[in-house]
C-alpha cells in the first residue's frame, strides 16, 4: 500500500511540474508582445493599432478555441487534450523560424493561440482532478501562475537579449517550440487521473454554450473580462505610454515591464500564503482598490508618477486572475471544470483582445497613448466595484462548501 501511495505522490508531483512549465511557456510570448511591437511598427512601417494584431490575433485565437473546445478536456480526457495543444503550440511557433512577412507572424500567432487554448483549458481541468477542496484549488492555481508570471519575466528579458545581439524577436518564439516539443514528450509519458474522462458521454459543445449562462460562470468571467482588460494595459502599451518619460529614473522607464512582472510573480507565490490565512473576498477586493489607485495616480500625476505607479500594480494584480479563476471553476463539479474553464478563458482572451485594441484606437483618434490609460482606468474602476460587491454579498459561500464536501480527495491515477 506505502508503495502504490509512493507511486501516486511522484505522479501527482510530476503532474505539477509540467503543468506550471506549461504556464511558464505561453507566458514567455504572449506576455512578451509589449516588447516585441514597438520593433514591429519599426520594422514594418505599421500604426498602433496595425501593430496590435500581434496582440489580438492569439488572444481572438485562444478566445476561440476556448468557447469551441472548452469541452474536449471533458470529452477526451485531459492528457489527449493537452497533447493536442502543445502540439498545435510548438508548430505555429516553430514555423517562426521561416517566416518572413508580418502576414504570415500573425497566421502562425493565430494558430499558436489556438494550442494555447486547447492545453491550456486541458491543464486548468487538470488542476480540479488533482486537489481536493476549492481552497487547495486556489493555492495551486496561484503557484501556477507565479511560474506564468516567472514566463512573463524571462520572455521579455530574451527579446531585449536578441536585439541587442543583432538577432531577431522572432527566435523567441522558435526557442518556446523547441520546449514545448520537451513537453509534449513528457506528457505523453506521466501517468493522468483516471477521472479525468468521467464526462466523455455528455461532453459536447452545447453543454458549454448551456453553462456559459450559468450565473456563476458569467459571474466570474465578467469579472475576469474586467481584470485582464487592466492588466494587458500593462504589458501591451506601457512601454510605449512610458516613452515619453524624461525625469531622473530613465532606467526605471526601461525596465518598468520587467518590473512589473517580477512584482506579479512574487505576489503570487505569496499569493497561497495570504489567502490560506485571510479571506479571499476581501483579500481581492482590496487589491483592486490599490490597483484603481495606481492607474489614477499615475493619470492625475503623470508619467512621472506613473513610471512608478504602473509597475508597482503588478504587484497588486498577482492574486487577482489565479483566485478569481479557481473560484469561478470550484463552483462547477470536476466533470464539468473543462466547459467551465472554456468558458472563462473565452472572456479572458476576449477581453485580452478587445482592451488593447480599444485602447490602441482611442489613443490613434486623440493623438496620445494617455487616452488610452483613461480607458484603462475606467476599467479598473469597474472591477474595483465588482469586486466590492463580491465581497460584502459573498453569493459564492454556500455553493463552495457543497462542493468542497462532495469532493474529499483528488481523482485516483
Amino acid at each position: 500500500m506505502s508503495i502504490l501511495a509512493s507511486s501516486s505522490e511522484r505522479s501527482y508531483t510530476l503532474i505539477k511540474l509540467l503543468t506550471c512549465l506549461m504556464f511558464f511557456l505561453f507566458a514567455m510570448t504572449t506576455d512578451a508582445v509589449g516588447s516585441i511591437i514597438p520593433r514591429v511598427i519599426q520594422d514594418f512601417h505599421l500604426t498602433m493599432t496595425a501593430a496590435g494584431a500581434f496582440h489580438y490575433v492569439p488572444m481572438g485565437a485562444i478566445a476561440l478555441g476556448a468557447l469551441l473546445l472548452g469541452y474536449l478536456a471533458d470529452k477526451w480526457g485531459r492528457k489527449t487534450t493537452i497533447i493536442v495543444g502543445l502540439t498545435l503550440y510548438a508548430i505555429g511557433s516553430g514555423l517562426f523560424a521561416l517566416g518572413r512577412s508580418f502576414g504570415i507572424f500573425v497566421l502562425l500567432l493565430g494558430l499558436s493561440g489556438l494550442g494555447i487554448s486547447v492545453f491550456k483549458i486541458g491543464a486548468l481541468a487538470l488542476i480540479g482532478d488533482i486537489t481536493k477542496s476549492s481552497s487547495e484549488h486556489t493555492a495551486l492555481m496561484n503557484s501556477l501562475e507565479g511560474f506564468f508570471g516567472v514566463g512573463s519575466i524571462v520572455g521579455p528579458a530574451l527579446v531585449a537579449v536578441l536585439i541587442a545581439s543583432g538577432a531577431s524577436w522572432k527566435w523567441l518564439y522558435v526557442l518556446a517550440a523547441g520546449i514545448c516539443v520537451v513537453l509534449v514528450i513528457c506528457a505523453l509519458i506521466v501517468e493522468y487521473p483516471r477521472e479525468s474522462r468521467l464526462n466523455t458521454k455528455t461532453a459536447a459543445l452545447k453543454q458549454t454554450l448551456q453553462l456559459a449562462g450559468d450565473p456563476w460562470a458569467l459571474g466570474f468571467s465578467l469579472l475576469i473580462a474586467l481584470y485582464v482588460s487592466v492588466e494587458v494595459a500593462i504589458y501591451v502599451w506601457m512601454p510605449t505610454y512610458l516613452l515619453g518619460y524624461d525625469g531622473q529614473f530613465r532606467w526605471l522607464s526601461t525596465y518598468a515591464l520587467t518590473l512589473f512582472f517580477v512584482f506579479r510573480a512574487v505576489g503570487r507565490f505569496l499569493g497561497a500564503m495570504i489567502l490560506s490565512r485571510l479571506q479571499w473576498t476581501s483579500v481581492i477586493a482590496l487589491c483592486g482598490l490599490s490597483i484603481l489607485a495606481c492607474f489614477a495616480g499615475s493619470l492625475v500625476l503623470g508619467v512621472r508618477f506613473g513610471v512608478l505607479l504602473l509597475p508597482l500594480s503588478g504587484l497588486f494584480m498577482s492574486t487577482m486572475y489565479p483566485t478569481l479563476n479557481s473560484k469561478g471553476i470550484s463552483c462547477f463539479p470536476r466533470s464539468h471544470h473543462g466547459a467551465v474553464a472554456g468558458i472563462i478563458l473565452f472572456y479572458t482572451a476576449a477581453a485580452a483582445a478587445f482592451a488593447p485594441l480599444a485602447m490602441a484606437a482611442v489613443s490613434d483618434f486623440f493623438g496620445s497613448v494617455r487616452y488610452g490609460f483613461i480607458l484603462a482606468t475606467v476599467f479598473a474602476f469597474l472591477l474595483f466595484l465588482g469586486l466590492a460587491a463580491n465581497w460584502f454579498i459573498n453569493p459564492t459561500k454556500r455553493r463552495l462548501l457543497e462542493l468542497d464536501q462532495r469532493s474529499e480527495a483528488p481523482a485516483a491515477l
